[in-house]
């Protein structure tokens, strides 16, 4: 069975720019194509990719032809560097585009993204801690909690190794500072609250 995959690198860099993640989608294309999957790959800076959450955003918009490809594939692969502890700028609005797939179906009623596998690879500096502190941060602020500057501390080891925080024999500088500071900003929030709390509905 022939099987096809795309691979969509969202990099900020415009070709011909070398790219770590362009680097990493290949090799994902190369160990596909030893199972016997042939791919192709976009970077995805070098279309104009309107914003938007429709399939067509209108004139100059190279993202139809995008989707298609998308959808003729057997395997979708989306890679990103990570930027600031999140997906760049160029993947997001990759997922805002796909998004559209939630009000298109079939003559079966199912999506259309429907019987195609999706892998993701990323690349970076860091191992995403930041990313993690935002998620836990957005969810902290809908249940009601206030977030004071700098509400976060953690530390990220090398990677691929086995070292946990415990295994230090002491804590490096830069984890006292930010602890210290979180501590400092949680306790001076606090005593402003206890002095004027929020108004009642």
């Amino acid at each position: 069975m022939s099987l096809s995959a795309l691979a969509i690198n969202c990099t900020l860099k415009a070709s011909p720019a070398e790219s770590s993640c362009e680097l990493m989608l290949r090799k994902v294309l190369r160990a596909l194509e030893q199972e016997g999957c042939t791919g192709e790959l976009l970077r995805a800076v070098d279309y104009n990719i309107k914003p938007g959450v429709y399939s067509d955003e209108g004139d100059g918009d190279e993202w139809p032809p995008i989707r298609r490809k998308i959808l003729d594939a057997d395997i979708f692969v989306l890679g990103t560097p990570i930027w600031l502890g999140h997906p760049s700028s160029i993947c997001q609005r990759v997922l805002e585009r796909l998004d559209a797939f939630l009000g298109e179906t079939d003559a079966e009623g199912r999506l259309v993204s429907y019987g195609r596998v999706a892998a993701v690879a990323v690349v970076g500096n860091e191992d995403g801690a930041h990313h993690v502190t935002a998620e836990l941060f957005q969810g902290l602020n809908d249940v009601g909690f206030t977030l004071p500057a700098s509400a976060s501390t953690y530390w990220t080891g090398e990677a691929m190794q086995k070292t946990d925080f415990k295994d230090l024999d002491e804590t490096p500088a830069t984890v006292q500072q930010a602890t210290q500071g979180l501590a400092r900003n949680c306790v001076h929030l606090a005593r402003l609250l206890k002095q004027a709390q929020y108004p009642g509905s």
